[in-house]
């Protein structure tokens, strides 16, 4: 684990990394904004009376993957992550212990080497960390983790991989060496890694290796039950959803367009997709919003922006943001002016 041990402290011969920011804070407000700013916001609870923390903050990127190296300092306990930010963490013990929730009433303990999931959007999850505590830690956008499921395995894993917490990682395994090969990239290289096609290959390879650890203790299948590929008019309709959603069409004219009927293209997305034609629709609609109100430029409105996605009831609308994406989309857009 040298490569770990080393990681966003050293450079590829051995100097210190020089940082732009405070990398180590004893005071409980600078600690709290940094951890707001690169995991998401949630509850800290020093274990113990009049403890200041000790803490060491380091953090970098992997294209859309936040790389830190944290600890305290003190005993602590953490809990109440905000479902609203959409991140799913993964945390790699490098000293000391963490205890992590696992169920409703299990846990699991992680030490040196061993690594830990949560999907912070979808699992009520805490943590307890010794005073010893050091982590290498990943915080992923879920949507980044879904997005490569389905471009790697055709599928969008359902709710029960995303609620399940698992303990995995260690000694030899894959995905330990995978971490030591993306510490010794940004050592030499974390320029590249911030962006760029590089950073891209690797933020699709952690991905890649996550879900297939992640799926296989969780028990989730991350390929289709064998019924055959599904058949060209579902890629047809799913490719004309992605590029005409904004005209939000009728299912009708997406049949049309696939060559099939409403019934026979209803069936196929249940069988190959476990979804409909309008439910694969409305995904697409919501996530063009997304996307178009993280990127608003000055003078864009929410109403403007769902306008130009085909909505017009905009009280339905804003339901059906918040319950996919657990915020306003209000809230979206101020996070996106606050930038």
């Amino acid at each position: 684990m040298l490569a770990l041990d080393r990681a966003l402290l050293l450079d590829a011969h051995g100097r210190p990394i020089t940082k732009h920011c405070k990398t180590s804070s004893d005071d409980w407000d600078e600690v709290q904004d940094f951890s707001n700013r690169f995991y998401m916001p949630y509850s800290v609870t020093p274990v113990g009376k009049n403890l200041r923390p000790k803490s060491v903050m380091y953090a970098t990127n992997i294209n859309r993957i936040v790389v830190t190296r944290f600890s305290y300092g003190v005993p602590i306990y953490l809990s109440k992550f905000d479902p609203a930010h959409g991140k799913i963490i993964v945390l790699t013990t490098l000293r000391g212990h963490l205890k992590h929730s696992v169920g409703a009433t299990g846990s699991a303990i992680t030490a040196r080497g061993e690594s830990f999931v949560a999907d912070c959007s979808r699992a009520e999850y805490w943590l307890e960390g010794d005073a010893q505590h050091l982590q290498i830690n990943l915080t992923i956008p879920h949507d980044v983790v879904e997005e490569v499921a389905r471009s790697w395995f055709d599928t969008t894993p359902d709710e029960r991989l995303w609620r399940e917490k698992v303990k995995f990682g260690g000694g030899d395994s894959s995905w330990m060496a995978l971490l030591e090969y993306a510490a010794r990239l940004l050592s030499e290289a974390p320029e590249k890694l911030a962006s760029g096609r590089i950073g891209a290959h690797l933020e699709e390879a952690i991905c890649v290796e996550l879900l297939r650890n992640w799926a296989g203790l969780a028990n989730v299948s991350l390929t289709r039950e064998p019924c055959g590929a599904a058949p060209r008019h579902v890629k047809w309709a799913e490719n004309f959803i992605r590029a005409e959603a904004a005209k939000a069409p009728t299912i009708a004219e997406i049949a049309k367009e696939a060559g099939v009927s409403v019934r026979a293209l209803s069936d196929a997305f249940r069988r190959f997709r476990n979804t409909t034609p309008g439910a694969f629709l409305r995904e697409q609609r919501l996530q063009g919003v997304r996307d178009a109100l993280l990127a608003a430029g000055p003078g864009e409105t929410v109403a403007s922006i769902a306008s130009c996605w085909g909505y017009v009831n905009f009280g339905m609308f804003a339901r059906a943001y918040q319950q996919r994406f657990g915020e306003l989309p209000s809230k979206t857009l101020g996070r996106a002016r606050d930038r």
